[in-house]
């Protein structure tokens, strides 16, 4: 349905170009006339041509320019027919649930059949679509084109290969049906990682096995001069590996702690979800400050960006601890099961997002719960994590006009832009009110159940995979609610969209209290917003005053409708003095604690025309963290026990 879908968008702006045509001026109809109809016109297949089977494609991938940054590649394809063919260059990513692939960034493409140049031309509406006439008698299209990659992913001593960003595919065929055999090409010295299957290795290059496209694009490519490859799990069938990529040797020391609560998160996520969809998995973990801090999922690999002192200095690495935990888990939860909306035939077929506080929500809830179990994190560590998920849920003004529901949505139109207020405008927040709407669900079915059932109980039904290498399984809201509702019966559909569609803070929250918790605000700083301040760069006021301020006292961010907001400042502004003191971390924190018996001034902009600025606040330093409930059953601490 969705690929009819995107077809009947571009046959929708087709109808709209011949609209236009008519709607001109008597005078220019005649003309428009004589002028052949856009590209767009002409029909983009939505399904294959039965008289044209496109064979499989070859693509040869050389990386290594990493001084300019730039990845070539060269494309072939077997054509066994001639005439009109239509290209598609990949629009929509994976695993960012949007279309973020940069087509500027797809630069000299050229083409050859049989060895003679030919034409191509883009299509006027659909911009990734590609028209080309393949000459009679032609056996094969040669692509050549260079791709512009971020210079953070292009470093002298560590790469990566995003292989939907350097080909293109016939349109009209599933990506799943069209084979691909790739090779890579790195600089001498460097070692590739991936979870595809090699089939030879020749000097620098490396040619992988043929899988489908969907195969290949699943699996990007990594190479290092330093890689650590550690086997975390041998069993026939599923074995797992940690690939360490590193520009430091010492950065690459893992101390066998380390190792062992990684692979009791592994055994502890086994006994959540059941057997691996997988017939492998690579945990690759780049250990880098250049690149910021975050993950990619795969059914057989997980990219995890990590600072380049995760393994040798963990105690700063306190809101980073779940992420492989996280990325593991979408095997199960994004890469076997799928939300059905978000499933698409081709990479450029729209997807829809409004199950993602599943894919993405509950995906973070089981990373907060995984890494306590394995002792990844401590139960201390757990709990002030979760007091961080609670406080950016208790402070979103936005929940006031923008539903959870709606924030689903973000990612088709947020990805690639600036976001000036985040605590208004919601920027996928179904990652943190995810981990608290799973809670709730977590804590009703122990509710229900008297303790006997819990979340764990629908993971082992919803995510199980009867086999390795499972095809995609897709979901849609009633299943969810079904299979809750085998667990424990509830009228789960109201239940959950109580959660996605309220205005109200308490509800979002509601989680917390049904598990015998609460967020309280005190005048301490726990050791996780310490390490969450640093990553920002400042001073972290926003629960009291609202302000983040880096260290020369230039503003980063201001809370919508907040002391600081109400007050005129704004980002970008630089405080001078406070409370009658030069700006500095300390005076500033000394003065906000100082705010339930004394003014907060401050004065602002340049050192010669200070503009003073009186704060109405009193409420102290304020930070996030959890204590139970007197009185209440406490249903977190069982869920967070390993299992």
């Amino acid at each position: 349905m969705r690929y009819y879908l995107w077809l009947f968008r571009r046959c929708s702006a087709a109808i709209l170009a011949v609209a236009l045509i008519y709607a001109m001026p008597c005078g220019s109809v005649a003309d428009a006339a004589e002028s052949p109809l856009p590209a767009s016109a002409k029909t983009i297949p939505a399904m294959a041509d039965d008289e044209r089977e496109i064979g499989p494609l070859s693509l040869d991938v050389d990386a290594t320019d990493t001084q300019h940054g730039i990845i070539k590649a060269q494309e072939t394809i077997a054509v066994p027919s001639t005439g009109e063919l239509v290209l598609m260059y990949p629009e929509w990513e994976t695993a960012s649930h949007a279309p973020t692939v940069p087509l500027a960034s797809l630069t000299g493409l050229v083409m050859e059949a049989d060895g003679q140049r030919i034409e191509w031309h883009r299509d006027p509406l659909d911009v990734y679509a590609v028209h080309v006439t393949v000459p009679a008698g032609a056996q094969r299209l040669v692509l050549r084109l260079q791709y512009l990659a971020d210079r953070g992913t292009m470093q002298a001593d560590m790469l990566s290969v995003p292989w939907q960003r350097l080909l293109l595919y016939p349109a009209g065929e599933p990506v799943s049906s069209v084979p691909v055999t790739a090779s890579l090409r790195v600089p001498a010295g460097m070692t590739v990682v991936t979870s595809l299957d090699r089939t030879g290795i020749e000097r620098d290059i490396t040619r992988f096995a043929t899988v489908p496209l969907d195969n290949l694009v699943d699996a990007p490519a990594y190479a290092a001069r330093l890689v650590q490859r550690i086997d975390l799990d041998k069993q026939a069938g599923h074995s797992i590996r940690l690939d360490l990529l590193a520009h430091d040797a010492g950065d690459l020391a893992i101390t066998a702690d380390a190792l062992a609560k990684i692979r009791s998160m592994i055994v502890q996520t086994g006994r959540v979800f059941g057997p691996p969809p997988f017939r492998h998995y690579d945990a690759i973990v780049t250990l880098d400050d250049a690149l910021s801090s975050g993950g990619t999922e795969h059914l057989e690999e997980g990219e995890n960006n990590l600072p380049a002192a995760y393994f040798t200095n963990p105690a700063s690495q306190l809101n980073n601890l779940d992420l492989i935990a996280h990325e593991y888990v979408h095997a199960w939860n994004g890469r076997f099961r799928q939300p059905a909306d978000l499933w698409a035939p081709t990479y450029n077929v729209p997807v829809g997002g409004s199950l993602l506080w599943v894919y993405e929500g509950q995906t973070e809830f089981w990373g907060r719960v995984l890494a306590a179990r394995s002792r990844l994190r401590s139960r201390q560590e757990t709990l002030d994590k979760l007091a961080l998920d609670a406080a950016t849920v208790d402070n979103r003004p936005g929940r006031a006009w923008k539903s959870l529901a709606d924030s689903t949505n973000d990612a088709v139109y947020m990805a690639g832009h600036h976001v000036a207020w985040r605590d208004w405008q919601r920027r996928e927040d179904y990652y943190p009110e995810g981990v608290l709407l799973w809670l709730d669900v977590d804590a009703r079915l122990r509710e229900l159940s008297g303790g006997r059932r819990g979340i764990d109980d629908f993971a082992a039904r919803f995510f199980h995979a009867a086999k390795t290498g499972t095809q995609v399984s897709t979901y849609t809201f009633q299943d969810v609610c079904d299979a809750l509702d085998v667990v424990a019966h509830e009228d789960w559909p109201a239940f959950l969209r109580r959660h996605l569609d309220t205005h109200d803070t308490a509800e979002a929250l509601a989680g917390l209290s049904r598990a015998g918790w609460r967020l309280v605000y005190t005048t301490v700083p726990t050791p996780s917003f310490r390490e969450a301040e640093a990553e920002t760069g400042g001073l972290d006021l926003s629960y009291s005053v609202g302000l983040v301020v880096e260290d020369d006292g230039r503003i980063d961010s201001v809370a919508w409708d907040s002391p600081a907001f109400r007050a005129g400042l704004t980002v970008g502004m630089r405080i001078r003095r406070v409370s009658g003191q030069p700006y500095s971390r300390e005076t500033a924190s000394a003065a906000v604690d100082a705010t339930p018996h004394a003014e907060l001034t401050l004065d602002v902009g340049t050192a010669a025309k200070p503009k003073p600025l009186l704060i109405d606040y009193h409420g102290g330093l304020r930070y996030p963290r959890l204590e139970p409930i007197p009185g209440k059953s406490d249903r977190l601490t069982p869920l967070l026990d390993p299992k």
